[in-house]
């Protein structure tokens, strides 16, 4: 019989290769800002929030903060670098005046990040307090970025319509949030378990409004690729929140 360890450990493992799908899913976004040579009306703002987001899990998942949570650190910090990717090339192909508010706010999450850290290191001497400290300020980031989901989920409600909340990507955040609260739960981790026990009930809601208003869609308007540009920032959003990132 499998130790509860291992089985923690075989949870993670799902948890990782789940969590890079959904760390993957803005990839078409970029495909099309790579070719048209221009961001267009896609925002910046969900890369460079889960960026912080990415290190702020990084550092929770070391053995001087948090022991034994290596696969929280492997999926962070490989979302880490492919968010800096993501951002990069917005950068490239952004203007002037987006290009400064990316240095800026990614100048900005490099002091705070900073300044936690050396905080963390110096003022707080045990792995418990540690935890604590860390853990309670991913869960306010986690619970500030449901903002974004809440916001997909109110257009489908008022138009009647799942047409820009992807069925795929709302299922992968549901099962996303369940493996990583079960990962939380094998080994008692308040910090993991509170925003992705959020962040599975966000995904079942997501699903309950797909499966109420998928008849009453209309797939075909003219609008489509006009409003999806609009609300691809807040989708990219919403499906990476539940995330231990």
């Amino acid at each position: 019989m499998l130790e509860i360890h291992s089985v923690r450990t075989i949870v993670g493992i799902v948890g990782n290769v789940i969590s890079f799908g959904l760390f993957c899913s803005p990839i078409p976004t970029f495909m099309k800002i790579w070719k048209a040579r221009t961001v267009g009306e896609f925002k910046p703002d969900p890369y460079v929030a889960t960026v912080l987001n990415c290190m702020m899990w990084s550092f929770y998942g070391m053995p001087f903060v948090h022991p034994d949570s290596l696969l929280v650190i492997t999926i962070n910090a490989t979302g880490l670098l492919m968010e800096l990717v993501y951002v990069a090339i917005f950068f490239y192909f952004s203007p002037w005046p987006s290009r400064k508010k990316i240095t800026m706010a990614l100048v900005i999450e490099v002091v705070f990040m900073a300044t936690v850290i050396l905080c963390t290191m110096y003022l707080l001497h045990t792995t418990k307090a540690r935890s604590m400290l860390i853990g309670i300020m991913c869960i306010v980031f986690n619970i500030i970025m449901y903002a974004s989901p809440l916001t997909v989920m109110k257009t489908v409600i008022r138009t009647k319509s799942v047409k820009y909340m992807p069925f795929f990507l709302s299922i992968a955040n549901f099962m996303n949030g369940c493996v990583w609260a079960v990962y939380a739960l094998l080994q008692f981790d308040p910090y993991i378990l509170i925003p992705n026990g959020l962040g599975t009930i966000s995904g079942a809601i997501q699903l309950i409004l797909y499966a109420l208003y998928y008849k009453t869609t209309r797939w075909t308007d003219e609008e489509e690729e006009e409003h999806k540009r609009k609300m691809d920032a807040e989708l990219q959003l919403a499906n990476r929140t539940t995330l231990p990132a």
